[in-house]
């Protein structure tokens, strides 16, 4: 294939993948939400769900500037023209390498949060869908999921293709094609430094979550356990026989007065 017909395959097949997610989000967003007790349900799951969205985003672009900052830097100081596999190195090469991470990092934060967003929404209406038919409800929750996915693989190829056109690679110098793939490094570097912190914080957060949740699910049956159980006491032979004893006389003395027959 001509390499200029490929040049335009790529951003035309990621813009299309772009496309495709968006109407699959918008046909999972126009379905049926249920009724108002699922709905508020869903809003309360929604809140907590956007909550820790902007908690945890915000802590992982702290981190990826800081990490883009470093690599910059070490690949500065170290990445000499003795130990470099390219033309360019120290500086040229380390800023280079600091955009490739951050643009990584951002084209893996907008695909983890676009489609956090669509598969929380997707929720509820799986459920009012499971209502009437389970083929609905599927194919709704098969189309949230989906929109996560088609984001990720084409803003991967966007962001790829992007970075590499920005760094020569499609200029038609062969110096910059061949230095091009090692500029283009930082990316995927990027993009799994977000994607790893996501993970971890989604899981303690799911963590957290289920922990008060299984102790006030717990908590009311231990409670009504203990008051349903009755106390026993241990008693002897000797008092059972005691017992019965004085409860024959108790009863014996409860005899109804005689009275005389005139």
């Amino acid at each position: 294939m001509n390499a200029d017909l490929l040049q335009l395959i790529i951003p035309v097949a990621g813009l299309a993948a772009v496309v495709f997610a968006l109407y699959l989000a918008r046909d999972v967003l126009s379905r049926d939400t249920g009724t108002r007790e699922m709905e508020d349900v869903a809003g309360t799951i929604f809140e907590g769900a956007v909550a820790f969205i902007r908690r945890q985003y915000t802590t992982i672009a702290v981190l990826a500037v800081a990490g883009a900052i470093i690599i910059g830097l070490v690949i500065t100081l170290f990445e000499g023209p003795d130990v470099a596999d390219t033309e360019i190195f120290g500086f040229d090469l380390g800023w280079r390498t600091a955009i490739a991470f951050l643009v990584g990092a951002a084209a893996s934060m907008a695909s983890g949060i676009i489609g956090m967003f669509i598969s929380v929404k997707a929720n509820v209406r799986t459920a009012a869908a499971a209502r009437r038919s389970l083929v609905e409800a599927v194919q709704v929750a098969m189309r949230g999921g989906a929109v996560s996915g088609f984001l990720v693989v084409a803003l991967s190829l966007l962001g790829v293709w992007a970075v590499f056109a920005a760094f020569g690679g499609l200029s038609g110098d062969p110096d910059a094609v061949r230095d091009a793939p090692f500029l283009i490094v930082g990316f995927g570097f990027g993009a799994s430094f977000v994607a790893l912190f996501a993970q971890l914080g989604g899981g303690i957060y799911t963590k957290a979550a289920d922990v008060p949740t299984s102790s006030a699910r717990s908590r009311p049956a231990s409670r009504r356990t203990t008051r349903a159980t009755p106390v026993s006491w241990p008693t002897s032979s000797a008092t059972t026989s005691g017992t019965a004893r004085g409860a024959a006389r108790t009863s014996s003395s409860r005899r109804p007065p005689r009275t005389s027959a005139r």
